[in-house]
């Protein structure tokens, strides 16, 4: 790629310092020269620690927006406010990363992949779990149908005692949800893309606020404020395919649970199953005999040396750049995205109802 791409950040918070600016920063394509938060000393601070030389400052996204000389857009800020400044960057002449979930509502998401379509921008969603090892090589697996058919699977995570409460994870309002909408997604998501599968036809769900409301809580971050914990703390669905097929999703920030763990898939097919519990393994049946294949992905060549893997981050960050620069489509589509939002919202719905909530 001949080209370096000029790309703003708008919101300078956790995830852009932890994902996106570093991932960035590792390309040799791309520079980022314009910085917006509403909290501008912390646009401050990541452009001098991020930045080129002379990056901007902004505190209004609006007005990094109206700087015509920008490539790209990566959007790490609340969940209410994705669905706006997507539209408005892509109105601008912005190809767009925005960060996971798509949106806080499934209409707000589909008003993304309308205005992607509309001006001919690509816009991707920042589901940064395919990005792993593990990810990668089962989806070749999968691909390559050593699975067979799958007909049924499982989209993992579980935190045991693990709630945000830091930023606005706790505020129903801006974020739509708790832990279905920010950890469930991730699941939900790598398992769609695995099964190769995005047209729901049914879910049943339940939302639950059970531990939210215990006060001085075991907790990784210190315990929560139960009066500010409006979202639920934990939630769960099963959700049916057009083809039979069937997912069951589950979710929590907090529950008596021992099996932890977040961003898995459990997959079971005709031919083969596969799951991300203890590693990668892949499962089947062979000349009449069970089979358990454990997949080595370290990259390890020789004794204490680790191989020099790209980071998941870094990898997503690149092929989102070779899809713009190639005009490719990018590894994480719009409509892939709209399904999850849809699924997800179709969950809080039949929770909030006690019916299952039916697609056209």
């Amino acid at each position: 790629m001949s080209k370096v791409y000029r790309i703003g950040i708008i919101g300078c918070g956790g995830i852009a310092n932890g994902k996106h600016m570093p991932a960035l920063k590792n390309q040799p394509n791309a520079e980022m020269v314009a910085f917006c938060d509403i909290i501008e000393e912390r646009a401050h601070e990541a452009a001098s620690k991020f930045g080129a030389p002379g990056a901007k400052v902004y505190s209004d996204y609006k007005q990094l927006l109206a700087d015509t000389t920008l490539d790209i857009v990566h959007i790490c800020t609340p969940n209410d406010s994705h669905a706006d400044i997507t539209v408005d960057a892509l109105e601008s002449g912005k190809h767009v990363m925005c960060e996971k979930p798509m949106a806080k509502t499934a209409a707000d998401a589909r008003r993304m992949v309308e205005a992607a379509k509309r001006t001919g921008k690509k816009l991707t969603i920042g589901y940064q779990n395919r990005f792993r090892a593990d990810s990668q090589y089962l989806k070749k697996v999968c691909e390559e149908g050593e699975l067979g058919e799958i007909y049924y699977a499982k989209a993992h995570a579980i935190r045991r005692r693990a709630v945000p409460t830091w930023g606005v994870f706790l505020d129903e309002e801006k974020q739509g949800g708790g832990p279905l909408i920010d950890i469930g997604t991730h699941a939900l998501d790598l398992t769609l893309w695995m099964m190769d599968n995005y047209k729901p036809k049914a879910v049943l769900g339940t939302a639950f606020h059970k531990l939210s409301k215990k006060a001085n809580a075991a907790n990784a971050w210190g315990s929560w404020d139960p009066e500010k914990f409006t979202v639920e703390d934990s939630a769960f669905g099963m959700i049916t395919m057009q083809n039979g097929a069937t997912i069951v999703l589950e979710s929590s920030w907090a529950i008596n649970m021992l099996q932890t763990g977040e961003a898995k898939t459990t997959l079971c097919g005709t031919e083969g199953g596969a799951d991300m519990w203890d590693g990668l393994r892949i499962n089947g049946e062979k000349h009449s005999r069970l089979f358990m294949n454990e997949i080595q992905l370290d990259a390890k060549g020789v004794d204490f040396y680790e191989g020099n893997g790209e980071s998941p981050a870094d990898l997503e960050a690149r092929l989102w750049l070779e899809a713009i620069d190639k005009d490719l489509e990018p590894v994480v589509t719009p409509e892939q995205a709209c399904v999850v939002s849809e699924i997800l919202e179709a969950i809080y719905e039949s929770s909030r109802t006690g019916k299952a909530v039916y697609f056209e």
